[in-house]
């Protein structure tokens, strides 16, 4: 049973901040599972390292939420080697390697509560909650926090109403989702503040 750790901070970064989840790093049969365009895990690493390095620059800061890799420790560490931004990791289910790695990231948790300083959000700061899995709920849902995850490979339907959707690589041509995407995403959801929902129901 692993403890939970609720975290928050102010996010302070020089560069932009990325999302993403799932990159299964060396793991031959998630081509076949999740239907990647890739003919080898050689190659679809190849693919990944590159695409990760198109977006994110050395000052950024990346919030993997988990699956990094299935593959040797050194051939895990080489990889997160060639990735640009400092890297910091949401445990998910696969993540002995990762695990084995931990000098490579900022830091590893469970779960983080991270605020962003963002006009737009409540109190000018615009809170996530990231989790490997899916939520239902969580804190702040009903006051406009988001919540991002991965785990689903984009086999969890999408919930119009809720500030929350999976930036796993699978659902997003397998490149990392910089803040704002992350933001014009939600912009398009149909959520309703918690306080009006029942008056709505009502009507």
């Amino acid at each position: 049973m692993f403890e939970i750790m609720l975290t928050e901070k102010t996010q302070q970064h020089m560069g932009q901040i990325f999302f993403t989840a799932d990159h299964h790093f060396g793991h031959e049969n998630i081509i076949r599972f999740c239907n990647r365009p890739f003919e080898n895990a050689q190659e679809m690493n190849e693919a990944l390292i590159e695409r990760w390095n198109a977006k994110v620059k050395p000052k950024d800061e990346v919030y993997h939420l988990g699956d990094v890799g299935l593959t040797y420790q050194e051939n895990l560490g080489a990889i997160l080697d060639r990735l640009n931004g400092r890297k910091y990791l949401i445990v998910g289910n696969h993540e002995s390697a990762a695990l084995q790695n931990k000098d490579k990231f900022e830091w590893v948790k469970e779960y983080y509560e991270l605020k962003v300083k963002d006009p737009d959000g409540q109190g000018g700061k615009q809170r996530i909650m990231l989790f490997h899995y899916a939520m239902r709920t969580w804190r702040g849902e009903g006051r406009g926090n988001w919540h991002l995850y991965g785990h689903s490979h984009g086999n969890l339907p999408d919930l119009e109403d809720k500030y929350s959707f999976d930036v796993g690589v699978d659902c997003h041509d397998f490149y990392p989702l910089s803040y704002d995407e992350v933001k014009a995403i939600m912009q398009t959801k149909n959520w309703v503040p918690g306080h009006m929902r029942n008056r709505e129901e009502d009507q």
